[in-house]
């Protein structure tokens, strides 16, 4: 029995896979490495929904690789993202090829949602958090309610009892 393009969009889900490549790599190659990865997932029948192309950025730790029996310490990285569209037993599949690949730094797959999920930068004017900012000082001492010691003790007897 054959497969349909109907039973693969059945059986397919919604896939990310964020990645670091190693900071090694000269700029030059990373364009190669980034259209590499879109092919293998299409090779695996795989259809690209968007893409990030990778980008150095600073890591938020140092992290380690062993390449060739050297372990190596990195505090960069390029960083992209590919979303896509693929059969789960393929994922695997993708995975183990990904694990063999020596540019990776590391990276990771999840399940997403086709709908773009990357949140927008919201613009906020200087002056509008001026005014928040002083509406609270403002109505700061309003409702401010006398401390008394006592009940307080009662409360905390009442909670620990």
């Amino acid at each position: 029995m054959e497969d349909t393009n109907e039973d693969v969009e059945i059986n397919s889900r919604i896939y990310e896979v964020g990645y670091l490549l190693l900071p090694t790599i000269p700029e030059e190659g990373i364009p190669a490495l980034y259209g590499n990865l879109k092919d293998l997932v299409v090779s695996l029948g795989g259809e690209i929904i968007s893409d990030e192309m990778p980008k150095m950025i600073t890591l938020a730790y140092t992290m380690s690789k062993v390449t060739q029996n050297v372990r190596s310490k990195f505090n960069s990285a390029f960083f992209g993202w590919v979303k896509f569209e693929i059969n789960p037993e393929k994922v695997l599949e993708l995975k183990k090829k990904l694990d063999l690949d020596p540019n990776f730094l590391r990276f990771l797959i999840l399940k997403t949602v086709r709908e773009n999920t990357i949140a927008a930068k919201r613009f906020v004017h200087k002056d509008s958090r001026k005014k928040i900012f002083s509406a609270k000082k403002e109505g700061e001492n309003e409702n401010v309610a006398p401390i008394d010691e006592k009940e307080i003790d009662k409360e905390i007897d009442a909670m620990v009892a």
